[in-house]
């Protein structure tokens, strides 16, 4: 048996682990994963070369670097699941679903591409959090199924955003309402902020470290990168600032696209 351990650059949330779970589920080698998310470690269990674990690991684009591999001793087993961690999910699936519907109808409402953009992120975690609640028990294929049927999505209205900036940077467009932008954002940080801070609660009695790494999730700097938005449109009085920080939350829905895509290959 041996024991791999790898820092995991960009794995500072539970979405962010979800993905890593199912893209080594069903790995022949893979034995037991143990992740640290404070440290952004994975350990991981197998019984044959490292190499296939680290090309998978690679092709999330999470970042993934082996420190080291060394022999060790059968893992032990771990404790089952506490039904009331999936029902924490469950909560969690929910805040973000929320404020996806109340970020998207506000952004209408207000002329806001950042809006917009900030709901499409709070939907990709909320496609996360989904498969690894709807794929429970199911086979590989079924996972992986889903894990494309979402990334499509996700992609088609991302692209879909792409091209709505576009249009209003070339068009004459209402100025962006700086305070719906700013009232919502501050409100989708926080619920960021709680079921973030509830997930690392639930693995670890050492909630208050965890819970650091709240702040520097993307789903956070989306948050503040639209308040920040908020804040120059009213100064300006231009809505190029709303419309550039649309355009890089677009990008980051893009990007957690085409990770969850490689799952499905």
């Amino acid at each position: 048996m041996q024991k791999s351990t790898f820092h995991v650059a960009q794995m500072d949330c539970a979405a962010e682990e979800q993905m890593v779970r199912m893209k080594l589920d069903g790995h022949p080698s893979v034995k037991l994963l143990e992740f640290d998310l404070p440290k952004r470690e994975l350990t991981v269990w197998h019984t044959s070369e490292v190499a296939p674990i680290t090309k998978d690991l690679s092709s999330l684009g999470l970042g993934a670097r082996l420190l080291h591999t060394e022999l060790s001793a059968e893992p032990t087993p771990p404790a089952p699941v506490p039904e009331g961690e999936q029902k924490l999910l469950w909560l969690v699936l929910s805040i973000n679903a929320a404020f996806f519907v109340i970020e998207m109808t506000a952004g209408f409402l207000a002329h806001s591409m950042g809006l917009m953009a900030d709901s499409l992120d709070m939907l990709a975690d909320a496609l996360v959090y989904g498969l690894s609640l709807w794929a429970v028990g199911g086979t590989t294929v079924r996972k992986k199924s889903i894990a494309r049927l979402s990334g499509y999505f996700q992609l088609v209205l991302a692209l879909l955003g792409f091209a709505e900036v576009v249009r209003r940077f070339l068009g004459a467009e209402a100025m962006p309402d700086f305070k719906v932008m700013m009232g919502v954002a501050f409100f989708a940080l926080l619920g960021n902020s709680v079921s973030l801070y509830l997930l690392q609660k639930s693995k670890s009695q050492e909630a208050h470290m965890r819970a650091s790494f709240i702040f520097t999730s993307n789903d956070v700097i989306a948050n503040l990168g639209v308040i920040l938005a908020g804040l120059l449109v009213y100064f300006t009085l231009s809505a190029v600032p709303d419309l550039v920080i649309g355009t890089v939350v677009f990008l980051l829905v893009a990007r957690g696209a085409f990770r969850i895509l490689n799952l499905a290959k």
